[in-house]
């Protein structure tokens, strides 16, 4: 009986050990399933020009781990530790390849639409964000979202997106709701070229936002150049329809100075008529962004290895074009000012 038994054990063990080397060994081959972390930090100092004194911020804190559980499917979560002092959750979301190029999330993220606003931190070429990616299109949602990227040749791609969201605010999950908001983006990239164009609607509050956008791209060595606008128009004629639009160059060049290996100039030109972020006060939508323009010029030193970055960073912004409109006040931020700028990404 003994006999029997550790026979019967051993053949469990010895099926249990196999088991476990055979998923290692597909792991292995198959996929990495280790975690991988990332961060950026960013502390600033700005320093107003027309004596509204200055401030030191730690703009952002951000940390992120994305990874896969299997072939196919794989996940994200993104959380800031101090944006301006507050933390924020930003992104938690997993992804699953259906067939091919064909993919789909759910979760909380940003809608797909827009060019600018899809730059995170550790990518900006600027201290602060146009006013069309921060003021007029920075939507993160709870939802989901179909993708499709065939490669169309070796010069050109294609990529696809649309999804449904909550239309209500991402800091509250438990919210019933009677519609929905909804964006698609069509990207198509040819050499050198890339241009973007996508649709979104959205519902703040009680009155429902179309928004459209356009841009178009061109990197080639060491230059950058593109230039996006974006339409938004308000149902029931709730209020007037507003217009933004930014345009903007990077030159960069290899230099040797103490740990920086790269140097760059960045110039750019961005705008936004009078706006409301669709919520109503008293009943009446609230016009709350005023009209303005500005323009950025500025240079960046840069140490860059892999996948290991620090910028230092000196923005020069000049405001004009400035109104206000149905009692918008201009933020105590928008005037002319100088940002210097630390940022190490990771």
């Amino acid at each position: 009986m003994r006999k029997d038994y550790t026979l019967t054990a051993r053949r469990v063990l010895t099926a249990v050990l196999a088991c476990v080397a055979m998923i290692s060994a597909y792991s292995e081959e198959k996929i990495d399933l280790t975690p991988r972390l990332h961060g950026t930090f960013r502390a600033r100092w700005e320093g107003g020009l027309d004596g509204e004194g200055s401030r030191f911020q730690v703009r952002n804190a951000r940390v992120s781990i994305d990874g896969a559980v299997a072939p196919g499917i794989d996940y994200f979560f993104q959380t800031d530790l101090c944006d301006r002092g507050k933390m924020k959750i930003l992104d938690a979301w997993g992804r699953i390849a259906i067939a091919g190029c064909l993919k789909f999330q759910a979760g909380q993220f940003r809608m797909p639409f827009g060019t600018d606003c899809f730059r995170g931190p550790g990518n900006y070429l600027f201290s602060n964000r146009s006013f069309l990616g921060k003021q007029m299109c920075n939507v993160r949602a709870v939802g989901a979202k179909l993708s499709y990227a065939p490669r169309l040749s070796s010069l050109s791609s294609l990529q696809l997106e649309a999804g449904a969201f909550n239309p209500t605010s991402m800091a509250d999950h438990d919210v019933w709701v009677k519609t929905m908001s909804y964006s698609g983006k069509a990207t198509l990239t040819v050499g050198d070229f890339k241009v973007s164009s996508g649709a979104m609607t959205i519902v703040p509050d009680s009155v429902r936002a179309n928004l459209w956008d356009v841009s178009a791209g061109w990197q080639s060595g060491r230059w950058t150049l593109e230039a996006e606008y974006m339409h938004k128009h308000y149902t029931h004629r709730a209020a007037r329809p507003a217009h933004a639009w930014v345009v903007w160059g990077d030159f960069w060049m290899p230099v040797k100075a103490g740990v920086f290996n790269r140097a760059s100039i960045d110039l750019r030109w961005d705008g936004i008529t009078a706006h409301s972020s669709g919520v109503r006060t008293d009943g009446v939508l609230t016009v709350n962004h005023p009209a303005r323009q500005r323009i950025t010029a500025g240079g960046t030193l840069t140490y860059a290895y892999k996948a290991v970055r620090c910028d230092l960073r000196l923005d020069y912004e000049k405001y004009f074009g400035r109104e206000r409109h149905n009692g918008a006040l201009v933020a105590a931020g928008d005037m002319d000012k100088i940002v210097a700028e630390m940022i190490i990404k990771f």
